[in-house]
C-alpha cells in the first residue's frame, strides 16, 4: 500500500505495509532518524511526535490511521535552522545527557507549552511523562519554566 503522509510541512509518500508503526515508516523509510525507538509498546516516549499538535507515541500508531492529519517530527521544530525558545533553553540548562530520549521530551515538551504556556511544576509533571535513564528531570523542568518566561 501506497500512503502519503505529511510531515514537517512536505508530503512524503512511502510504499508500506498499512500496519506498520508511524515510528518505523518515519526512521526506516522516509530516513527521519530523530524520532527514536525505546521501548515499542508506547512507554517510554522516545517516539513522540505531533499528529496535529497532540504529543503522540508514534510506535503504536499504524500508519493507516494518520490520513491527512499533519505530522511534526524533531526535525520540524527548528524554523530555518533557528532553535525554539524550548530547544535553546533545552540547551542553556545543559538538559541532554545522553540524549537518546531528547527528541521525545522536546516533542512533549512543546505540546505542554502550546497548550498550558505557564505550567507549574505539577503542570510539568503531569505532562512529561517520558522517561529519562540518565535522570535529568530537574533540568527539564528548569528549561520548560525558562522558555515559558521567554
Amino acid at each position: 500500500m501506497s500512503v502519503v503522509l505529511n510531515i514537517n510541512g512536505k508530503v512524503h509518500r512511502a510504499a508500506v505495509d498499512p500496519r506498520t508503526p508511524l515510528l518505523w515508516v518515519l526512521r526506516d523509510t522516509i530516513g527521519l532518524t530523530g524520532t527514536k525507538y525505546g521501548c515499542g509498546i508506547a512507554q517510554c516516549g522516545a517516539c513522540t511526535v505531533h499528529i496535529d499538535g497532540v504529543a503522540t507515541r508514534s510506535c503504536q500508531v499504524p500508519v493507516n490511521s494518520i490520513g491527512n492529519r499533519k505530522i511534526v517530527t524533531i526535525e520540524g521544530l527548528a524554523d530555518g535552522g533557528k532553535l525554539t525558545k524550548l530547544q535553546q533553553a533545552w540547551v542553556d540548562h545543559d538538559v541532554p545527557q545522553c540524549g537518546y530520549c531528547q527528541s521525545g521530551m522536546l516533542m512533549a515538551a512543546t505540546a505542554l507549552l502550546k497548550s498550558n504556556p505557564k505550567p507549574t511544576d505539577a503542570d510539568i509533571d503531569a505532562a512529561m511523562t517520558n522517561i529519562c535513564r540518565c535522570g535529568t528531570y530537574q533540568e527539564v523542568r528548569a528549561a520548560i519554566h525558562a522558555a515559558a518566561k521567554a
